[in-house]
């Protein structure tokens, strides 16, 4: 699944030379037509302090995926990266842990956890109108300890998360075919995607318009590199009967001259576009499942654990068994670590419980130790992170308490959750200051006494 703002422009560039550079920023335009019917243009930035790669948008598109099939989706998604890979069929069921396709993973996260989005005409799903916008992709927690059997955490940006889960807003598409594809032929491919579902021809593209800003090949290229190059994408949509040619017609008349060195093209849907995408989703694709297994659960308690309990319940607490087994042995279990798991997710769906102490030390002694990033010195970056990580639950009552009072108060839902969001961070922020002094900003220099800028 993918975001439908997304595929309107590339990321990065397809060429690595040029996109996988430190503070890398690629910038983007497209156009769409407003209420109006007037004709209006968008520019998006991405700005990608580790680079980023064409590649990458396989993850982050198979990520949201992979979150929006759960049961109960939400913007923090548990996951081994052998379910993740799995799932987007990198490895099979007997490929053994570790190995490039890891590494890839890995990599391809932390690049996709730097990058800030930002568009001057987004289109807003939830306010049924065009906005500007900035946002993160996700933020992750990774174990430290290389073997470690712990669930990976994803943490969708909260802006993110909803105008992707808002109707109207993504669209789903087949993983087998998105995978033959070259990452050009991806991005045409998911273009027409999002035009075919309601009408048999495209509108007309500007051939350099469509290979730069949609496709991501060089603005440096002639005019006949380019089309040659969309050329070739065409023939490999073509051979996958995702495009047909008109009657008649063939792959170089496609392309129309409008005047020395501007071309146009349109593109005619091909029969594989009507098969639809329907997610699919059994108890055996839970990512829950196979830690569960890890932990000697048999099929039949699987089952039952992954139907009477909340997901993210669940999540949270095979974290902690896992955790316990890994930092004190099976010495710290009372009788196992199977009955230490149901005991306590029996009493936190009941009674409550919350997670033991150690547990929060755990994860501030893992992101402490977590790597930093050269350029990692945005002030307000520790309190985010612990707001999307040890704070989470706190935040999220908080901001589901102030929603409500402005709600009844009678504030529109949007305008509501965005400042039920603002009102709980602020709050949150002395509490973090207080347990982490050591990330308290410095202070700013106060003006000296003899200068005052009401005088200059």
């Amino acid at each position: 699944m993918t975001q439908l703002s997304l595929v309107e422009h590339a990321l990065c560039p397809l060429d690595p030379d040029a996109s996988l550079q430190p503070h890398f920023v690629h910038a983007a335009q497209y156009f769409f037509t407003d209420r109006q019917g007037s004709r209006r243009k968008a520019t998006a930035r991405v700005v990608c302090p580790d680079g980023l790669s064409a590649h990458d948008e396989f993850y982050l598109f198979g990520l949201l995926a992979l979150t929006f099939s759960q049961a109960e989706p939400s913007a923090e998604f548990f996951a081994t990266p052998h379910y993740c890979l799995r799932q987007l069929g990198l490895i099979d069921e007997t490929h053994q842990r570790g190995g490039k396709n890891y590494a890839l993973f890995r990599s391809a996260i932390e690049r996709l956890s730097a990058v800030t989005y930002q568009n001057d005409n987004f289109w807003d799903p939830i306010r049924a109108e065009h906005c500007q916008v900035s946002f993160g992709f996700f933020s992750y927690r990774l174990p430290i300890v290389g073997d470690s059997s712990r669930a990976w955490r994803f943490y969708f940006d909260p802006l993110f998360f909803e105008i992707t889960k808002a109707a109207g807003s993504a669209l789903a598409f087949d993983l087998p075919t998105y995978r033959s594809l070259d990452s050009a032929s991806r991005r045409l491919y998911l273009l027409l995607k999002k035009i075919f579902w309601r009408r048999q021809t495209s509108v007309t593209f500007d051939v350099h318009h469509l290979a730069v800003n949609t496709l991501g090949f060089s603005p440096s290229h002639e005019p006949w590199r380019l089309r040659a190059r969309l050329a070739a994408c065409v023939e490999t949509l073509l051979d996958h009967q995702l495009l047909t040619l008109p009657p008649e017609a063939s792959l170089k008349s496609l392309f129309h001259k409008q005047r020395k060195g501007h071309f146009s093209v349109t593109f005619h849907r091909g029969p594989q576009f009507d098969r639809l995408t329907v997610p699919t989703l059994s108890m055996i694709d839970s990512p829950h499942h196979e830690l569960l297994q890890g932990l000697d659960f048999d099929p039949p308690t699987i089952a039952h654990i992954l139907r009477t309990y909340p997901q993210k319940l669940v999540a949270e607490w095979i974290d902690i068994t896992l955790a316990a087994r890994e930092r004190y042995g099976d010495k710290f279990f009372k009788r196992s670590p199977q009955a230490y798991l149901l005991d306590n997710l029996r009493h936190a769906a009941n009674d409550g419980r919350t997670p033991p102490d150690w547990w929060h030390d755990l994860r501030r002694e893992e992101e402490r130790k977590r790597p930093r990033r050269d350029n990692d010195t945005d002030p307000d970056a520790p309190l985010d992170r612990y707001l999307e990580t040890e704070a989470r639950d706190a935040f999220a009552r908080v901001t589901d308490r102030i929603f409500a009072d402005l709600r009844a108060a009678g504030t529109h839902e949007t305008e509501a959750r965005y400042k039920a969001r603002y009102i709980a961070r602020q709050n949150l922020k002395a509490q973090f200051y207080r347990e982490h002094p050591e990330c308290r900003p410095p202070e700013p220099a106060l003006i000296p006494p003899e200068h005052n800028d009401a005088d200059d």
